[in-house]
């Protein structure tokens, strides 16, 4: 489906005719990571597909899978994959249907609830893993690349006041 031009280049030329140069790169820049969004979420979604998860729904999974119990609150997984709780409700809906979370009870607030990890869904999250690694997440850049591209956008994270900027902090909170 490529096109024969780099649409996001033709983009730049247009931008440069009709408004002044310093706009062109935030703009290229900007319309270059959307588009690579779009690109490495559609190849991770392919290679879940067998397996019956989204990224998202991949992601669910692994929250669960390195809890220190296996089952977090459902607020607390919208907060640490910044969803809307619709969301999350609609991701722990389609997990519970196919048998790879339950709800639970919290045991010590009866206002919240649980999303539990089963084993079928510890079985299911470890294959999508090895998958996932079979293809590098998508990527074939090098890991000094990725890395200087996982700096560059962890700093506008940051500067978005998307967590907090400390730099060797694992960013893990509680459990509870």
């Amino acid at each position: 489906m490529g096109l024969d031009f780099d649409p996001i280049e033709e983009a730049a030329r247009q931008w440069r005719a009709h408004w002044d140069e310093r706009y062109v790169p935030p703009m290229k820049a900007i319309t270059s990571v959307m588009r690579v969004q779009q690109i490495w979420l559609a190849q991770l979604n392919e290679v879940l597909a067998p397996f019956g998860l989204t990224f998202a729904r991949y992601e669910a999974l692994m929250l669960l899978q390195y809890s220190r119990a296996g089952a977090l609150p459902l607020g607390k997984i919208g907060a640490r994959l910044q969803v809307h709780p619709t969301s999350v409700t609609n991701l722990i809906d389609g997990l519970e249907r196919d048998g790879l979370v339950t709800r639970e009870p919290h045991p010590s607030d009866g206002r919240m609830t649980l999303a539990q990890l089963t084993a079928a869904g510890r079985e299911v999250a470890l294959r999508a893993t090895e998958a996932l690694h079979a293809i590098r997440f998508g990527t074939e850049l090098p890991d000094d690349e990725l890395e200087r591209l996982s700096e560059i956008l962890r700093s506008v994270r940051v500067e978005a006041g998307d967590f907090g900027s400390s730099p060797g902090g694992s960013g893990r909170g509680s459990d509870k």
